[in-house]
């Protein structure tokens, strides 16, 4: 039946009918939209969004803003930006207050700040939401110019304005500008919350200040805000960075709530000052820990020179089944680099491919490092020649120092060129490298030229570290009287890696007046280092003057230093071993001394066939001399 024969009443309900379920259907269709974007498939939101706007149906600010908070969530510029331009071509050209501060938010955290500025330039009308928004952004880019100069703009100020000033001078390390704000909003009392100490307690873990982190600590107590975890945890961390474990770990016992992050902060603490006894029994008493917490450990024992326990503890890490992270692989590649094990290095390399880990810088230098202290240096160059991305001067330094520790400095000297024709500028530690690598091959001439070269093409001033490097380069040269005209030239006082430099090619050459003034010097900055007394000592036995021998060892002994014990990684049974070599009082060290001579048997036996098969073949000693 024709529509028009019905009833005018049934006809009306119809009609009616059709526009409710055409309501339903947009409903739905921009529920399905929010739902597919709250769940990361922002593509396929987009999508249906297209559809909407097709109809003719325009969504209202608070979808749009709720769609523009999911791109500023997982930082996704792109659909960000097509949300914009939809704005613009759905008749939102000059969208509201409302909106534009989320479009403010969104191109912040995607580290667009031009576009950020120019929504924020276009506004008609700014709240103080959109003024915090456009500064908070400059803040967290470490932007802190761009920041002051809006902050003196805002014609309104809250504690959210300075909380973000204050926090965004501590990140950049502009600390006296950090306490100089935090100072300035307490005085003029807009108030405070638990965000206002965190640029403050920021700028004492970076700067290590004792007398401020104890000031800090006593604000937060008077402010009732040491409940809080973060700021506790932060607190505990500023003082192990100042070394004060026993306030630290005071703080630590009184938190009455501890997470993940406190325990992990305060074996990170331990590890940090060395004391692994203490880090690995908190470790063992954490309710609960995470990959950062065993990372934390295994990199304390592998900083601390305790490489087996680094890699015994990220073997019982592999077999509970904790995804290790890229600083996990790194510290545990320095840990097999430190005792030149090959086989737990290329073991350590197969769990990162194993992991699906895409290898950062860090990682990735530590896996040449490794290959090159382990003395393969083809695969060293292998792992270089295929990384892809080569544009940070880690990889090419990390490069440089292993041909420099395999005595080819010409070699270092070519690359250093390539990754200058790369693109790559060189740093302090390039020069530090590449100064050694001279001086360890004998390229004095070439040596001196980069350090001439530092600061005339590449604007880096030489420090303490490039002046130990240039006198070590001459000394070993045996130029003496320019090794001391350099110590001469220093812009500062020669601290004790220029006197040990000193000492070093005093020892090589047998000059025994300036080896006794760097000695003596070397002592009085650091009377308890054993090494300023050992080489002055060998200076004086080369020479075979035994009685000033026999003085230094009384001084030694006088002064209670003792030489640090040497120690060798032997593989037996398959398993690493240290063996100490001034200790026989172990059935390890017996075994080990009783290798060693059948090994020295054998190699003079083999010596004597030699010596022997040459007498009758050809009339030549071992050395080949005519007998």
């Amino acid at each position: 039946m024709p529509t028009s024969s019905l009833p005018s009443k049934v006809r009306s309900f119809g009609v009616k009918s059709v526009n409710t379920n055409k309501k339903l259907n947009n409903l739905c269709s921009v529920q399905k939209i929010l739902n597919l974007s709250s769940q990361g498939h922002l593509k396929q939101a987009f999508h249906h969004l297209n559809i909407l706007t097709r109809k003719g149906i325009r969504l209202d600010s608070k979808t749009l803003a709720s769609l523009i908070q999911q791109c500023a969530n997982s930082k996704s510029y792109r659909e960000g930006k097509w949300i914009h331009f939809h704005l613009k071509t759905t008749g939102w050209k000059h969208p509201t207050t409302f909106l534009a501060n989320h479009l403010i938010n969104m191109y912040g955290k995607c580290g667009r700040h031009i576009e950020a500025r120019n929504v924020f330039d276009k506004m008609t009308t700014r709240n103080l939401y959109s003024w915090n928004n456009m500064l908070s952004g400059y803040a967290k880019s470490g932007m802190v110019k761009a920041a002051k100069r809006l902050f003196d703009k805002m014609p309104e100020k809250d504690v959210v304005s300075w909380n973000t000033m204050v926090i965004a001078y501590a990140q950049v390390g502009y600390f006296n500008e950090a306490l100089k704000f935090y100072r300035e909003f307490r005085r003029l009392g807009v108030g405070f919350n638990d965000y206002s100490f965190a640029g403050v307690i920021t700028a004492c873990v970076k700067s290590r200040d004792f007398s401020l982190t104890g000031q800090v600590h006593s604000q937060v107590l008077v402010a009732g805000f040491l409940s809080n975890v973060v700021l506790s945890s932060s607190i505990v961390d500023a003082y192990a960075k100042c070394g004060k474990m026993s306030d630290a770990r005071r703080l630590f016992d009184a938190m009455r709530v501890k997470d993940v992050l406190a325990w992990t902060t305060l074996v990170s603490g331990y590890s940090r000052c060395g004391d692994m006894v203490s880090a690995r029994e908190l470790f063992e008493a954490m309710p609960e820990k995470n990959p950062v917490s065993w990372t934390t450990l295994i990199a304390g024992y592998s900083h601390s020179g305790m490489s087996l326990q680094a890699l015994e503890l990220f073997s019982k890490m592999m077999k509970l089944q904790v995804q290790p992270d890229q600083f996990t692989f790194s510290s545990c590649l320095s840990a097999c680099a430190d005792i030149a094990s090959l086989k737990h290095g290329k073991q350590v390399h197969a769990f990162l491919v194993n992991a699906g880990l895409r290898p950062n810088a860090i990682v990735m230098s530590s896996l040449i490092d490794m290959y090159s202290k382990c003395g393969n240096l083809e695969v060293a160059k292998r792992v270089f020649d295929t990384m892809g991305n080569k544009h940070d001067a880690v990889f090419w330094n990390t490069m440089l120092s292993a041909l420099a520790q395999h005595g080819m400095g010409e070699e270092a000297i070519e690359q250093f060129f390539r990754m200058v024709k790369f693109g790559v500028k060189p740093n302090r530690i390039t020069f530090v490298v590449l100064l050694n690598a001279c001086s360890h091959s004998g390229l004095v001439q070439e040596g001196l030229s980069f350090f001439e070269m530092m600061t005339s093409n590449y604007n880096v001033p030489p420090d303490e570290e490039h002046y130990a490097c240039i006198i070590d380069l001459l000394g070993r040269a045996g130029r003496f009287s320019e090794v001391l005209a350099q110590i001469k030239k220093m812009p500062c006082e020669p601290d004790d890696r220029i006197w040990n430099a000193v000492l070093g090619v005093c020892r090589i050459h047998g000059n025994v007046e300036l080896g006794r003034m760097a000695a003596e010097l070397l002592i009085e900055l650091d009377p308890q280092s054993p090494a300023a007394y050992l080489l002055l000592s060998s200076i004086y036995g080369a020479l075979g003057m035994w009685e000033n021998v026999e003085k230094v060892r009384q001084l030694m002994n006088e002064r209670h230093v003792r030489k640090e014990q040497a120690v060798s990684w032997l593989e037996i049974e398959q398993k690493l071993r240290p063996s100490f070599g001034c200790s026989q009082s172990n059935t390890l060290e017996k075994d080990t001394l009783t290798i060693l001579q059948l090994l020295a048997d054998k190699t003079e036996e083999d010596n004597l066939l030699h010596d022997s098969e040459s007498f009758i073949h050809g009339g030549l000693d071992a050395r080949g001399s005519n007998l």
